[in-house]
């Protein structure tokens, strides 16, 4: 297949964001788990090489350094399309519904509503992780606060804290779940190179995001237009 038959979908500074948030969540998802302590006292049989995960120290410490990494994930993600002013992920009025309608159409087998360069789901799914991620970093920086030598914060306020970290963490699952379990619908498993290479095919483009695919177009022939 030529280059001509790709279209660039993900920047390779989306998946930079993309792959760096997803290793930091999984590892900060597995530390977390194993400071309650969970491995130590409920795993049965300890798997080859992860003895370290009922160790307190070590997995505090690997889990303050990938907290370390996905904040700053965030704020390079944050700041890079803010300048750029690329909002096309943002949830728009009406994702609901829309999501709704594509996803009865995947599962009857009928042909899908046009859509943009982010489907429905994907927009409300970025939220959800968006809203997680806040969460957990807001109430995890307070917690580390709590751990600095002359600070007091009240048991009340801690009790409060921790329990939204705990929220904020299962809310996280779930989006993980959820995120994977999109890729059982055999049409989203087209968008998969582009998480790896940046291209999809040109296709899939303009029979599913034919919307975006007009965008692509348009823009083409402007630009084609300044330059003649």
């Amino acid at each position: 297949m030529s280059k001509s038959d790709k279209i660039i979908r993900q920047s390779k500074s989306n998946r930079f964001v993309h792959w760096a948030s997803a290793i930091s969540i999984l590892i900060l998802i597995i530390t977390g788990l194993g400071q309650l302590p969970l491995y130590g006292r409920y795993l049965l049989w300890q798997p080859f090489g992860t003895g370290w995960l009922t160790s307190y120290d070590i997995t505090l410490w690997v889990h303050y350094v990938f907290a370390s990494i996905l904040i700053f994930t965030v704020i390079y993600h944050i700041v890079f399309h803010i300048i750029r002013k690329e909002y096309a992920i943002l949830p728009k009025k009406g994702d609901v519904k829309a999501s709704w309608k594509l996803i009865k159409a995947m599962i009857l087998k009928k042909q899908e509503p046009p859509s943009e360069k982010y489907l429905p789901e994907q927009r409300l799914a970025y939220m959800l992780f968006a809203v997680a991620i806040a969460v957990l970093i807001v109430t995890g920086g307070i917690k580390v606060y709590q751990n600095l030598s002359g600070v007091n914060i009240s048991n009340t306020m801690m009790v409060i804290v921790t329990q939204g970290h705990n929220l904020g963490t299962v809310l996280i699952i779930f989006a993980f779940i959820g995120h994977m379990a999109a890729f059982l619908f055999k049409e989203n498993r087209k968008m998969l190179p582009g998480m790896f290479t940046g291209k999809v095919n040109k296709d899939y483009v303009k029979h599913r995001h034919s919307l975006w695919y007009k965008e692509l177009k348009a823009q083409k022939n402007k630009k084609n237009k300044s330059v003649s």
